[in-house]
């Protein structure tokens, strides 16, 4: 679907995308990483809006630098910034973007009312684009997005400025998308709790760097916390573990083991005998993406600007 060879692009000194070697799923990807990690960069990469200092890219099976045009014919993108033009409807910008695509322009008119009616612009796609909600201009994005019906789209930041409801919502149809119109998603974000809830295979990026590329319930299979929370000092708890040669921390009041073998457990419950102190807590915790995301960022060196959940903004 999308792969890329020792892809990079640097602009001077800096290095935008780092040789990155990609080989995509037709699947609900997750681009993941934080502000300034790569991922609009890559994803203009692959739609030929901008040239690679080096390395090839191919979408839908096709060589971007010589083809960036019929690629551009077959997939969809929804770009971060807003660009929408503001005094017309939504039913005509909408429908201008089909005829672009190739329709006709009576059935560019139908199709950009059914893309509106799917993504809940029925009653409002004649209002003009200016009166609309922050959430309401990322779903006529969406829907220009697929008017064509694209094998393949890229959305690029799509729940940013939304409140929790217009997130909600957001994701909801980008599930659909995938789902039920079989189209390909590249999911760019910097929210974890979206890449989650809508993808089953991750792309993370730090500094240009590809840091991962695998499917998340992989991801989620990889080495399991054990958490434990016991009526006592979990500090002195963690530094005894620790002297054990044991791998833990803290979080909050809760203690987070690192589970290499069964004798872990043998090892928590000495600490306790030892120190006197009850357990309340001692069990397997599934590993989140979240928990991916620091520890291999924080595994390559340097501070883990970690994926933020969204701001209330809208």
């Amino acid at each position: 679907m999308v792969s890329t060879r020792a892809l990079h692009k640097a602009y001077g000194p800096i290095i935008a995308l780092d040789t990155l070697d990609l080989n995509l799923p037709r699947s609900a990807v997750g681009l993941l990483g934080a502000n300034g990690a790569g991922k609009s960069t890559l994803i203009k990469g692959l739609l030929g809006l901008l040239r690679p200092t080096s390395g090839k890219a191919w979408v839908l099976g096709t060589d971007v630098q010589a083809n960036a045009v019929s690629i551009r014919e077959r997939v969809g993108y929804m770009p971060e910034s807003d660009t929408l033009p503001m005094d017309v409807t939504a039913a005509d910008f909408v429908g201008h973007m089909a005829e672009m695509s190739g329709l006709p322009a009576r059935g560019a008119r139908q199709r950009a009312n059914d893309v509106l009616y799917q993504v809940g612009l029925d009653e409002e796609r004649y209002r003009l684009i200016r009166g609309f909600s922050t959430g309401m201009k990322q779903r006529v994005k969406l829907a220009q997005a697929i008017v064509h019906d694209p094998e393949l789209v890229f959305l690029d930041e799509p729940t940013n400025g939304m409140d929790p409801q217009g997130r909600d919502d957001m994701l909801n149809l980008i599930n659909r998308i995938h789902n039920n119109l079989g189209i390909t998603v590249i999911l760019s974000s910097h929210i974890l709790g979206d890449v989650e809830r809508v993808c089953d295979y991750v792309v993370m990026l730090d500094s240009g760097r590809l840091v991962v590329s695998d499917s998340i319930e992989t991801l989620r299979q990889g080495s399991t916390d054990i958490l434990v929370r016991i009526d006592g000092n979990e500090t002195t708890f963690v530094e005894r573990l620790t002297a054990r040669q044991i791998k833990a921390e803290l979080s909050g009041h809760d203690i987070l083991v690192a589970y290499e073998s069964d004798e872990v457990y043998d090892a928590i419950r000495d600490t306790a005998v030892d120190m006197g102190v009850a357990l309340r807590t001692l069990k397997a915790r599934e590993r989140s993406l979240e928990d991916v995301y620091i520890q291999t960022v924080s595994g390559i060196g340097g501070p883990v600007p970690l994926p933020v959940e969204a701001a209330n903004v809208e």
